[in-house]
């Protein structure tokens, strides 16, 4: 019997496009995937290091991991494996940690399955991870992200990932084609492009080669694929361009996130972010302008050190004012190595908690008010896999996320509904057409 294989991801989506293709490793090498709960004999986690929170569970996972097959094989690779690859080696139970260099070459290093007394590490400098390793996700049949770049040259004062990644790197404009091909032939719907800093795509070998506006501009030719994503853009790096190429596009759907971190310009300076609010309200704008009906997302940082309350409430309004659809909050929490570490002023834990609270609230009334702002309209959904209270869900082009009764022929399909009213779990309902019923 062939050998089984379970994986665990913690993170973002660029950390599960690469779980998928070390799958593909796996698969290629006579291992059958299972679930977690399957009793396999090798654990593969690979680990998220942007919060404190992300470090303690990978902690978790490996106890849950031994319990479920304590002879199993466990291994660590990710962020939190480059950053801490010693800290890791003396979890209980884990026999193998590789950084960021050697994550890809996890199955040649896997020679034998016997646990070990201490963990093996494969650990280099960050700054041999020079190369681009192409990856996507497959599973969730309906879309698959689909990764571009990785690693990053920017020097936020906050973040560990350039520590944890390397420099920016990218594929090829053909390459990523031909794996869009790929994916289309698979028959997935939708491609979320990912990436670390994802608006800095075209650097190869330290020069750069290309723009991220050509690949979005090559890619909304490849044929069989209905939607494609942008999953996160820097500000600073989203042109008028890419803007007015995607309200005219055949494929790439009005939907942008774009993390903003802080809405007070004396933290964004403390955070060494690349822009000031101006320009980011300059972008809003432009975005609604031309595609009225866009969902834009914001990442936001609480917390940060030095952020007084009038700075906190300063962020707060400027969120307020903003036309946008829907926020991911983050609570600040110290990274070793990190110059925001060691700065002055730290805002203690509750008022943290509290500025949080705050704008998770603000976040869904946003989400409430652009989904109430889309009813009566009709627009396309494609429909999911998942079943919870004999309920299916989807998402419009536009990021509303829809309910329906379940029927396992829409699973993957993309319909034209009308959207009618908001179900008492926020999620928008719709009228059944005659479309939907008759197939």
């Amino acid at each position: 019997m062939n050998k089984k294989v379970a994986f665990y991801t913690l993170g973002c989506k660029l950390n599960y496009s690469e779980t998928s293709s070390i799958g593909r490793m796996f698969t290629n090498a006579g291992y059958d995937t299972v679930e977690f709960t399957d009793t396999p004999d090798v654990f593969v986690i690979n680990t998220c290091s942007v919060t404190e929170n992300a470090d303690k569970k990978c902690k978790k996972i490996v106890k849950e991991a031994l319990k479920i097959s304590p002879s199993a094989f466990v291994t660590i690779v990710g962020c939190y494996a480059q950053l801490k690859p010693q800290e890791i080696a003396e979890i209980p139970g884990v026999d193998m940690v590789l950084g960021a260099a050697e994550k890809f070459q996890l199955v040649d290093h896997i020679t034998d399955l016997t646990k070990k007394p201490k963990a093996v590490v494969y650990n280099q400098p960050v700054t041999e991870a020079n190369t681009f390793v192409p990856s996507f996700s497959i599973g969730d049949r309906t879309r698959t992200f689909l990764k571009v770049q990785d690693g990053c040259d920017y020097s936020c004062t906050f973040c560990t990932i350039p520590l944890a990644r390397g420099a920016s790197r990218s594929d090829t404009i053909e390459s990523a084609v031909q794996q869009a091909r790929e994916i289309a032939a698979s028959g997935v719907k939708e491609i979320v492009l990912t990436g670390v800093n994802l608006g800095d795509f075209g650097i190869r070998n330290g020069k750069r080669e290309d723009r991220f506006f050509d690949l979005v501009k090559a890619l909304d030719e490849v044929e069989g694929i209905e939607r494609i994503r942008i999953s996160s853009i820097e500000p600073n790096l989203l042109s008028d361009d890419i803007i007015e190429f995607v309200a005219a596009s055949k494929r790439f759907v009005p939907h942008f996130h774009i993390p903003l971190q802080s809405g007070n310009n004396k933290i964004l300076g403390l955070m060494r972010r690349r822009y000031r609010r101006e320009l980011y309200a300059e972008r809003v704008a432009k975005i609604k302008e031309l595609m009225p009906d866009c969902c834009i997302g914001v990442d936001v940082i609480v917390g940060f050190p030095g952020e007084t309350r009038e700075d906190f409430l300063d962020t707060y309004q400027f969120l307020n004012d903003l036309d946008i659809s829907y926020l991911h909050v983050f609570t600040y929490s110290e990274r070793e190595n990190t110059p925001a570490a060691e700065m002055a002023g730290t805002v203690p834990g509750s008022t943290r908690a509290e500025r949080s609270k705050m704008l998770h609230i603000l976040s869904d009334k946003k989400r409430r008010a652009f989904y109430e702002s889309q009813l009566g309209k009709t627009d396309k959904v494609l429909f999911e896999g998942d079943i919870k209270d004999g309920l299916m869900h989807g998402f419009t082009r536009n990021y509303v996320k829809v309910c329906a009764k379940y029927d396992p022929v829409l699973v993957n399909e993309i319909k034209t509904v009308q959207l009618t009213a908001i179900s008492p779990d926020g999620d928008v309902e719709i009228m059944e057409s005659e479309e939907i019923l008759s197939h």
